[in-house]
């Protein structure tokens, strides 16, 4: 459904080119600082603007509506809502007949009988992640300034020489294309013992929250993939202190499904971005034969670019609520 967490509680709402986007988040501390400009420098990093990013410039100004008294968190829902501003919806008219390849419009066409939105995606567009990367910053209140968070954009359409990056992207956008990348998100100070094996273990905690992040196709810890490529006396990571650290982090900092005290290593892979210039083949819903579809509207030529800080909120959401489940359990 539309809300996750045990203890802290994120749901998200709203439409691309409804009224208003935006989360209510449950579960949160009472006392805790907080105001609208908290949230300016996470949103800053996901906005557009950059060459590659969609043209579509919105303020994505937060209006904190509950769950605010005096500058600090009352213990009730918090509530932040975005208003849209920059919408041209006469762009997605022709998805109702011709669903874009490798987008939600067909899908949500059938699952939701047509009654969806289909505008800029509807319920399935990016800009619901202004809600993501919200709750990430009042998670990252809650873990407190021990837990430090670095996410970078690890690789570009198999590049991983960020000086090519620009040059790649420009590449894609002359050939009316797209290009995928991979973020790459360390977690420092974070204590041992967060995680609820077997199912709210902290990797399928923060791999839940991450396959939610649209775009996301695949997800690896530590060595990740690699692993299965090595030996345990290659992959094994020797412990050297009583304060559980390991001379290597083959294991991305869990192991067992607990955290075990070093750096969370977590990546995932941003699938290019769907909607692209260049003509496509999709299916005309009306005659029921395939049809060379073009399509309009202001997208993204490598959506990976502003990925970067909604899969750090992902991985922050997922920490804040076993470190809340933790404190409950008093570990």
């Amino acid at each position: 459904m539309n809300s996750f967490g045990r203890l802290f509680r994120v749901s998200i709402f709203g439409e691309s080119h409804g009224p208003a986007v935006g989360v209510t988040i449950d579960g949160i501390p009472a006392g805790i600082e907080l105001g609208e400009e908290a949230f300016k420098k996470d949103l800053d990093r996901r906005r557009s603007g950059k060459r590659g990013t969609t043209p579509r410039k919105e303020s994505d100004t937060p209006r904190i509506v509950s769950g605010l008294f005096e500058g600090r968190t009352t213990g009730a829902p918090l509530t932040v809502l975005f208003d849209n501003e920059n919408t041209l919806s006469g762009d997605y008219k022709n998805l109702v007949t011709h669903p874009r390849p490798s987008h939600a419009d067909w899908v949500a066409m059938k699952k939701y009988g047509g009654a969806a939105d289909y505008r800029g995606g509807g319920h399935f567009s990016g800009r619901l992640t202004l809600g993501i990367v919200t709750a990430g910053v009042v998670a990252k209140k809650i873990l407190g300034s021990k837990i430090r968070f670095d996410a970078r954009l690890a690789e570009i359409d198999g590049c991983n020489n960020p000086d090519d990056f620009p040059k790649i992207v420009e590449e894609a956008l002359r050939a009316q294309d797209s290009v995928g990348g991979i973020v790459e998100c360390t977690v420092t100070g974070v204590p041992h013992s967060l995680g609820e094996p077997f199912f709210d273990s902290a990797e399928s905690t923060i791999a839940h929250l991450l396959f939610s992040v649209p775009a996301v196709k695949g997800v690896e810890f530590g060595a990740g993939f690699e692993a299965a490529r090595m030996r345990g006396s290659e992959h094994n990571d020797p412990i050297l202190s009583p304060d559980g650290r390991t001379a290597t982090n083959n294991a991305g900092g869990i192991v067992g499904g607990i955290t075990n005290g070093n750096p969370i290593v977590v990546r995932a892979a941003v699938k290019p971005t769907a909607s692209i210039s260049r003509p496509q083949i999709t299916l005309n819903t009306e005659s029921g034969e395939p049809e060379e579809l073009v399509v309009k509207g202001r997208h993204d030529a490598c959506i990976a670019l502003r990925a970067v800080v909604v899969i750090e909120a992902a991985v922050a959401i997922a920490l804040g609520d076993l470190a809340l489940i933790a404190r409950s359990q008093h570990r």
